[in-house]
């Protein structure tokens, strides 16, 4: 799929409770129990067309979680009825929308073009393609991998770093957290669409609104 797909969700109406993360079209919703997030997602399994789509769903005690799709770039026009039937249901159940939850953590490993290896990442941990250079938990439970392709002239440095997706409203709230919680920026070259922050050891992980929050224009 193009870039339209998740252009189009992301400039669309009434899909307010939703957030586009790494792994695709996520949203959020608060309930009382576990019970009652049970029922949601019984009701959920219902919307006409979410069958075998490739959804998630992530029960928790006073929450569910809904995922469309595993990739953002798999969004089609499709997702933004399924977005809004969902919406409903979850009205209908008192259900409330939580986007400052949604998240994805996602494991990026760097590699020389000629060294990239999905099929090595894919087979230790038991997950699955979903790009090229991208691999998924089929549980829906683990973060997801994506190999980064280095400029060959490029000195390989941070082979492995960690990126945190966040919903655009939210990134500066969880950077500010990450600052008070003893990181330093170390690249802010790519804000408001990302941060690089390192711990007191140097390792580092990417803050992203990207691409919730992506600043690149929609295709013609």
């Amino acid at each position: 799929m193009s870039r339209q797909g998740w252009r189009e969700f992301l400039d669309a109406e009434d899909v307010e409770d939703w957030v586009v993360l790494h792994g695709g079209a996520t949203a959020v919703f608060r309930v009382r129990s576990l019970g009652d997030a049970v029922e949601l997602a019984g009701a959920v399994a219902q919307v006409p067309g979410l069958e075998r789509s490739g959804v998630v769903l992530t029960i928790a005690d006073h929450h569910l979680a809904v995922r469309l799709s595993r990739h953002f770039s798999q969004l089609e026009r499709q997702h933004l009825e399924l977005a809004r039937a969902i919406t409903a249901v979850a009205q209908a159940h008192e259900a409330v929308p939580d986007p400052a939850a949604a998240q994805e953590v996602q494991l990026a490993i760097a590699a020389k073009p000629d060294s990239v290896d999905s099929g090595f990442w894919r087979a230790v941990l038991g997950y699955t393609g979903v790009s090229e250079v991208g691999a998924v938990d089929p549980l829906g439970h683990g973060s997801s991998v994506w190999m980064q392709e280095l400029d060959a002239s490029r000195p390989l440095r941070h082979a492995m770093h960690v990126d945190v997706s966040v919903a655009r409203e939210h990134v500066e709230a969880r950077l500010a957290a990450a600052l008070e919680a003893g990181g330093r920026i170390v690249d802010d070259s790519e804000a408001p669409e990302q941060w690089t922050l390192a711990d007191a050891a140097g390792t580092r992980v990417c803050i992203c609104a990207w691409p919730d929050g992506s600043t690149v224009p929609a295709p013609q």
